[in-house]
């Protein structure tokens, strides 16, 4: 049977789809998946590898090296190490939610490690600074003014640090920064319990005070948590509670500064970037 041209070019249209499939075909075998430098090391080689680029400031390889440890080895003494390692990596790529989630693993499958006492101290590094702290001495704000949430969290780390290992090698700075955290988040409630008092919310105004009276025993800002104690209960009509925060702050703080000058501060240049 003659082929008609319609069938001839029908079947040319074939072969070439067929030559393209196996050109594609042979093209796919010819790519070799990429292969894992690291397969078949041991732990100590990888760890080994993983310090050196911690050394050398690259992240991404030290975490990889880091991370294959934990899965290829996660029950030996090097798995431990590598989290702890991997905590600090991250903190210091600027991955602070990493590093927590790291250490937070640490301290639920290694509870007695000695090494607990590292992590509880690189907890309160992690949430010690603000975010905005490195711009303080351009902006001129007081640390007090911000979120408070780091602060305190910074400060829980350190405290379960003093508390459990008072004598780790951690706990002299531990201590320094818990001093400076506790006046500044005392000073957060004053600065809190101000706003208040300006816009006419007496009672929150006396509670958040109070907060510093209680709960931050000896800091210098009481002083004028006193004062703010002293103003709004004077706005209430509470006239007995009034005079007997003013005893108080007459004790404490004999011709209290605030008397003269009211609640306005001088401009505060102090930034918690030069204590450490």
């Amino acid at each position: 049977m003659t082929s008609t041209p319609s069938t001839a070019l029908h079947r040319l249209r074939r072969a070439a789809i067929m030559l393209s499939m196996a050109a594609l075909v042979a093209g796919c075998g010819s790519i070799k998946p990429e292969q894992d430098p690291t397969a078949g090391w041991p732990a100590e080689r990888l760890y080994r590898d993983a310090r050196e680029a911690m050394s050398a400031g690259s992240w991404n390889t030290a975490r990889s090296r880091l991370e294959a440890i934990e899965a290829r080895y996660p029950f030996g003494t090097y798995a431990q190490q590598a989290l702890i390692d991997q905590a600090y990596i991250n903190w210091k790529d600027d991955e602070p939610e990493q590093a927590l989630a790291a250490i937070d693993r640490f301290e639920q499958q290694y509870p007695n490690h000695p090494g607990i006492d590292y992590m509880l101290y690189l907890k309160g590094l992690i949430t010690f600074t603000p975010p905005s702290a490195p711009f303080s001495r351009l902006t001129r704000q007081d640390p007090a003014e911000r979120d408070p949430k780091g602060l305190r969290e910074s400060y829980e780390a350190f405290n379960q640090l003093l508390s459990r290992y008072p004598d780790s090698r951690y706990a002299p700075d531990a201590r320094k920064r818990l001093t400076w955290l506790v006046d500044t988040i005392a000073r957060n409630e004053v600065y809190v319990a101000e706003y208040y008092y300006r816009r006419g919310s007496y009672v929150a105004a006396v509670n958040r005070a109070q907060t510093v009276i209680t709960d931050f025993q000896g800091v210098p800002i009481a002083e004028k948590a006193l004062y703010i104690m002293y103003l709004s209960y004077d706005k209430l009509g509470l006239d007995e509670l009034r005079d007997d925060t003013k005893r108080v702050l007459d004790h404490n703080f004999p011709n209290s500064k605030y008397y003269t000058q009211g609640l306005e501060e001088p401009v505060n240049y102090w930034n918690p970037m030069n204590w450490f």
